[in-house]
């Protein structure tokens, strides 16, 4: 009945989404710290994807909602502008992470190793750090070196996938997820010992102050200026997925995702394919982590963990893999829950308490149970909507067009190939 339900859903009317945009942003602008408000007007970009209007007014609206709108009406709130570039951060890093999983269906449990990659390349060199193995007093780098660096970590972390991807080439499935599991755990462990006998990394300490980015002379070290840093990263890595999607690169990762064998028989070359993908991805886990370093201006081990990988994963399956808008709602959702919703919900919960209305232990505090709360749904999700929220839309071909066009009549490939050469020699 739900599916009938769906198929039948033609869209939302425009006039609809445009006035839930200017409701919500009125809200924002009076009420100046409602949450329902701030997560009303982020809900208008999934609206908008279900708009009933051409595809152009759609990256028009979600274009001014994204740049002017939110901005304008949230940039004073510090709050609100630093959970949206949090958002952001995950976004950018579920896209990467989609092309592993989603394009080319390797399951990948060590995907944070490539965003540490990035944070630490820029870390190092951007405080004193550097020092103490290169000689000189060269270091630390000022803030303008920001931007040389997200191609910096882009390459280093691609550097780091092509060294993944080497040594799992013969396995996969369960194997696979397994080995890219310990490539993840060992880098951290590298990372956290890697201060002895030559300190690199600080090991546990971590390596702070680490730099806000500049741009002729201007400092952009608040959530505003990262807010839109992370915006331009998004697009391109959207960009990107949408032309790998449709390339024959891409081709070739969905192939290999279908049926390895097949496609090794039709002449891709699994080397190649699968390191591109693990490069590719991770490049641009690199360039996120570059600017996470520079957003919290500290970093340590512990900020690369299994979990994070896993927390990546979920929005991946969440929104639904090889999906590029479904890995995005994927990804804000389950931010959003981390980062507000739950914490939102604990804060109002005490607020009751200690008001005397309720009485609430420490134990069920609704923050600690961020991980239950995935689980749950995650089993939703494998029972009702399989695919994700927004499934991965396969391309089909109009078979009847196929067969009326020109070309149908004649014979091509090989065929044309034969009878070529058969005229030739009757002639």
């Amino acid at each position: 009945m739900a599916n009938l339900v769906w198929k039948s859903f033609k869209g939302i009317p425009l006039y609809v989404t445009l006035i839930w945009i200017a409701v919500f942003s009125l809200l924002l602008h009076f009420l100046d710290k409602s949450v329902l408000s701030f997560l009303g007007i982020l809900s208008s970009i999934v609206l908008l994807y279900f708009t009933n209007t051409s595809n152009k007014i759609k990256l028009a609206i979600g274009a001014l909602v994204l740049i002017v709108i939110i901005p304008l009406v949230a940039g004073e709130n510090r709050y609100y502008m630093e959970v949206a570039s949090q958002v952001g951060i995950y976004v950018a890093m579920a896209l990467g992470l989609n092309i592993v999983v989603g394009f080319a269906g390797l399951l990948d449990l060590g995907y944070v190793a490539f965003f540490a990659a990035g944070a630490y390349a820029y870390a190092i060199f951007s405080t004193s750090q550097a020092n103490e193995f290169i000689a000189g007093n060269l270091f630390p780098l000022s803030g303008d070196w920001f931007w040389p660096f997200l191609i910096v970590g882009l390459i280093v972390a691609a550097i780091f996938g092509i060294l993944l991807g080497l040594p799992v080439l013969r396995v996969k499935g369960d194997y696979l997820a397994i080995v890219t599991l310990g490539f993840g755990e060992i880098i951290r462990i590298v990372f956290n010992n890697l201060d002895k006998p030559i300190n690199i990394t600080n090991g546990p300490q971590g390596i702070s102050p680490i730099p806000a980015p500049e741009l002729f002379g201007i400092k952009m070290g608040t959530p505003f200026y990262f807010y839109f840093i992370v915006l331009f990263v998004i697009a391109f890595i959207v960009l990107a997925n949408i032309r790998f999607e449709h390339s024959r690169l891409g081709r070739a990762w969905i192939a290999i995702r279908e049926d390895e064998l097949a496609a090794q028989s039709m002449g891709i070359s699994l080397l190649n394919t699968k390191l591109a993908a693990f490069a590719t991805g991770a490049s641009f886990a690199g360039v996120v982590g570059v600017i996470f370093a520079a957003k919290q201006t500290f970093i340590d081990p512990t900020s690369f963990t299994l979990m994070e990988s896993i927390g990546i994963l979920v929005m991946v399956i969440l929104g639904g893999s090889g999906s590029i808008p479904g890995v995005i709602l994927g990804a804000a959702f389950v931010t959003l829950l981390q980062v507000q919703l739950l914490k939102e919900f604990s804060n109002f919960l005490h607020s009751l308490q200690q008001s005397g209305i309720i009485n609430l232990p420490n134990q069920l505090d609704p923050s600690k149970f961020q991980r239950l709360v995935f689980g749950i749904m995650l089993i939703f999700v494998a029972l009702y909507r399989p695919n994700g929220l927004i499934p991965a839309k396969r391309k089909t071909n109009d078979l009847g067009a196929i067969k009326s066009s020109p070309f149908s009549s004649g014979k091509l490939g090989i065929l044309s190939k034969l009878s070529q050469s058969s005229s030739t020699k009757q002639s």
